[in-house]
């Protein structure tokens, strides 16, 4: 079943993540179970790409759309604004 962004919401561990300051991606890379190298092979993205995403320094929505659909998730669950608004 695909989740469609009408019915998603994150996950309670994602936002007590956010609440303590833990990068959106990070916390989802994590809760999957994956390291930054995993992730990068699934995405398609180096594992600086990542690095540099999980820091803070990038946020393009095209690399943060990759990695929504590499764990399965809503194109834009990464896209802070739209996770905020989600969650609401």
């Amino acid at each position: 079943m695909n989740k469609t962004i009408d019915n998603y919401s994150l996950p309670e561990s994602i936002k007590t993540a956010l609440a303590n300051g833990i990068n959106i991606v990070r916390a989802f890379r994590e809760q999957f179970g994956y390291s930054i190298e995993d992730l990068a092979v699934s995405c398609g993205l180096t594992s600086l790409e990542i690095e540099t995403i999980e820091s803070g320094q990038n946020s393009d929505p095209s690399k943060l759309e990759r990695i929504a659909h590499a764990l399965g998730l809503p194109s834009n669950a990464m896209i802070i604004e739209d996770s905020k608004r989600l969650s609401a």
